[in-house]
């Protein structure tokens, strides 16, 4: 894949880091702000589309520029309301609502210049900006990011541009990789084998497959090994060159297994990595590597990050408004 220059690289394709200061500094408002266990502070990361780190009242807020400047000056407005009232998820989502912050963004191009998968069986078009941004993202640069709620269409495009770079030889295999973490179920609990009680974690990518692909031909490639569906902990010691991989559900890695999988890219490849910050299954007080890595490599030349939120949801109509329903209650928990 081309990658671009960073003179030519915009703005909009690469995430901007907001620094803030919150004064005076007080624990026990810091702690209404934040919420229990950051409730409050990964309430906005989804709503708004952005990553929130903190120590202490020194605060990063990472994302496109205009979601994370308004993500910035929302945390101030709160911080200055928590001298007054104890802040719930309730009243952050009506002090999201007031702020205009979730209002619709600019389009960045016309309609006959977004990017476009053309598969064998039909073309695929991204749905609105962020969308668009992550297609084209992935086909200049090659390490991509994907971070946003279920149903935004991350793993369905990635799937799509994979086997576009198939279809026309950019690369020769597709290497699709999901961590088997447990999600309140025990896998020794399952019937079968391994790679039995595993393949039901990778289901979905073998779902998108056969839509983009077909069964047949899906079947046939993955018996040369062409199309190879693991899980991550198979990764460990390879080096993927001329692949285009695909690493979904990637906040349910530890940061010591992101920095495993990224360091397989090798030449001639493309890496997508998805994921929401706000679920994960990891067990406390383990830290998502994805969350981690928007800080590690945020300013590292030849990676790109788009950030979906809630409006961006692809599924039913439905989907969005249980989504927004669950961000507004701050109960939501899960993956899908």
């Amino acid at each position: 894949m081309t990658e671009l220059s960073p003179e030519t690289r915009t703005e909009a394709q690469r995430p901007t880091t907001v620094e803030l200061s919150l004064e005076p500094v007080d624990n026990l408002r810091l702690a209404n702000l934040c919420g229990p266990f950051d409730e409050h502070l990964r309430l906005l990361e989804k709503r708004l589309g952005v990553e929130i780190n903190n120590r202490g009242g020194r605060f990063n807020v990472i994302g496109d520029p205009r979601p994370a400047q308004a993500g910035a000056e929302l945390l101030r407005d709160l911080y200055r309301s928590t001298a007054d009232e104890a802040l719930t998820p309730e009243r952050v989502h009506l002090h999201l609502r007031s702020s205009g912050a979730e209002g619709p963004e600019p389009r960045g191009r016309d309609d006959e210049d977004e990017p476009a998968l053309r598969l064998r069986r039909g073309v695929i078009r991204g749905r609105g900006p962020h969308q668009r941004r992550y297609l084209h993202n992935i086909r200049s640069h090659d390490l991509n990011f994907g971070v946003g709620p279920a149903g935004t269409g991350k793993t369905y495009l990635a799937v799509a541009a994979a086997c576009e770079a198939l279809e026309t030889d950019r690369v020769r295999r597709l290497v699709l990789v999901r961590p088997a973490v447990e999600a309140g179920e025990r896998l020794g609990f399952l019937p079968g084998d391994l790679a039995q009680k595993i393949d039901p974690y990778l289901r979905p990518m073998y779902d998108a497959l056969y839509e983009m692909l077909g069964f047949e031909k899906v079947a046939k490639l993955m018996e040369r090994n062409v199309i190879e569906v693991a899980p991550l902990a198979y990764m460990r010691g390879r080096t993927l060159n001329d692949a285009f991989v695909i690493l979904d559900e990637a906040q349910n890695t530890t940061p010591e297994q992101m920095k495993m999988f990224l360091t397989r890219i090798g030449f001639g490849s493309t890496a997508v990595v998805n994921g929401d910050v706000t679920q994960t299954d990891l067990p406390s007080p383990r830290q998502s590597g994805l969350r981690h890595v928007v800080e590690i490599l945020k300013d590292v030349r030849g990676v790109s990050f788009t950030f979906f939120t809630a409006a961006d949801v692809v599924r039913h109509p439905l989907v969005q408004r249980i989504v927004e329903a669950y961000d507004a209650s701050g109960a939501g928990t899960g993956n899908a």
